[in-house]
């Protein structure tokens, strides 16, 4: 079964908006693996417009499932990770500006850059991952980097879907199958809910795990966290 880790950035963006603590990151944390997530995941962006760098740190405290944190391999971005060690970090090259990612990465033209970031994140025993598009190259790109796993950025898909859902899975079936060809984990994130996430779950052979936030926090403000995570795992099974 597909694993399913939970971004919890529009918590904090929430949060934020107000001042103080609540919702509490967290205790929503601890409630979401509770229900039933496989992982938590963040993305702190350098303005810290949703998860904070400090939230970063103090996640661990209450995690007992897998830890994911995103983001551009700045410097500062890099001194965290390598500090708090979570079980993976997936590198996206979203600008600073960037209202949320919008690309993955050319892993031809960055490949020297991000085998120097994977060889100090593998030295820490932290799994890698590289957020990229559903072309071939840029997953055999991927490989010369050292990386662990890719993953798949699923907006066009998930854009697709509602109109043609077999031409919309089509490049994904085939980048997925590349990666398990030479050898890559395959993870995949933006834009999957509850209305598309079966049919690209069935679809993708071998599919490790998926990130889902704005969607799944959107459906809870309605159905409650303690029931969307049972359907979203529910959606997951082969």
């Amino acid at each position: 079964m597909t694993a399913l880790s939970v971004n919890i950035n529009k918590v904090a963006t929430l949060r934020n908006s107000r001042g103080g603590m609540l919702p509490d990151v967290l205790q929503v944390a601890k409630d979401l693996q509770e229900y039933g997530a496989q992982g938590i995941t963040v993305h702190p962006r350098p303005d810290q417009r949703h998860i904070r760098y400090e939230d970063a740190f103090a996640l661990p405290k209450v995690l007992h499932t897998e830890y994911n944190i995103e983001g551009n391999p700045i410097p500062e971005f890099l001194d965290m990770v390598l500090s708090i060690k979570p079980t993976q970090v997936t590198l996206v090259p979203d600008a600073v500006d960037a209202l949320t990612s919008n690309s993955g990465w050319d892993t031809i033209k960055n490949q020297a850059y991000l085998a120097g970031i994977i060889k100090q994140l593998k030295a820490k025993g932290i799994r890698t991952s590289i957020f990229v598009d559903a072309d071939v190259q840029m997953i055999q790109g991927a490989k010369e980097t050292g990386t662990d796993r890719i993953e798949l950025y699923t907006e066009s898909y998930a854009k697709e879907y509602s109109s043609n859902p077999q031409k919309a899975i089509e490049p994904f079936v085939k980048a997925a199958e590349m990666a398990k060809k030479i050898g890559l984990g395959v993870n995949a994130g933006h834009d999957l809910s509850l209305e598309n996430i079966h049919f690209f779950s069935k679809h993708i052979p071998d599919l490790l795990e998926v990130s889902i936030g704005h969607a799944l926090i959107c459906e809870s403000l309605y159905l409650g966290f303690q029931n969307v995570i049972p359907m979203y795992l529910e959606r997951l099974k082969f």
